[in-house]
């Protein structure tokens, strides 16, 4: 159960002073929680999960098995990270060179919505537009637009996904509908924006 300050952890996981975690949030088994790090309200980190100084989390982020976050990752609101996702924040690691702090990392920025499949590879310097969904086993070397559906190695643009992670199939005008949230989608010049914010996209 929660203890007073509102969020569970594990009796094994390790929560470094200093770290800032959201009422709600759980913290399963051996994770552990820099100093530095943020985390919004129901949040969720499963077991052996690494947050670093200076990464933050939205609200309501899913961090599955085995994923570390180092400096640099900033997650928004509703992230969902699959399990064994890599992160990276440095873009020529030497082990005879010394490349740590700012001067060096290289931001990652996960826009709200984000989901990224088990097994992914995310190299630093990229930003993940809002609801981009990244197929199991991929390499994301640049940045992926809102709604985009990526994999591969290299990850390349293989269509589209509704907020509510379904394919979208647009007509000749561009339109497209969500067959499970019912909100509606516009094409324009290789850009999705959804055109019907009246609908929750919560369910």
């Amino acid at each position: 159960m929660p203890d007073a300050s509102g969020y569970y952890a594990h009796p094994t996981a390790v929560l470094d002073e200093g770290c800032r975690i959201g009422a709600g949030s759980r913290i399963w088994h051996f994770s552990h929680v820099s100093g530095g790090a943020v985390l919004g309200e129901g949040c969720n980190l499963g077991q052996n999960v690494f947050v670093a100084d200076g990464v933050t989390l939205g609200r309501n982020v899913k961090v599955q098995n085995n994923v570390s976050l180092y400096a640099g990752v900033e997650c928004a609101d509703d992230v969902f990270l699959g399990p064994s996702v890599v992160f990276t924040n440095v873009l020529n690691p030497r082990a005879a060179v010394p490349r740590r702090g700012d001067a060096h990392y290289l931001p990652t920025r996960l826009r709200r919505g984000v989901s990224i499949g088990a097994n992914s590879t995310i190299v630093c310097g990229v930003t993940l537009g809002e609801y981009a969904f990244v197929g199991a086993g991929s390499v994301v070397t640049r940045d992926v637009p809102s709604y985009a559906l990526v994999y591969g190695n290299p990850a390349r643009p293989r269509g589209w996904m509704s907020a509510h992670g379904h394919p979208l199939v647009f007509d000749a005008a561009g339109r497209a509908t969500c067959p499970e949230s019912h909100n509606q989608y516009q094409l324009t010049d290789g850009c999705v924006s959804r055109i019907s914010p009246e609908v929750p996209e919560s369910s």
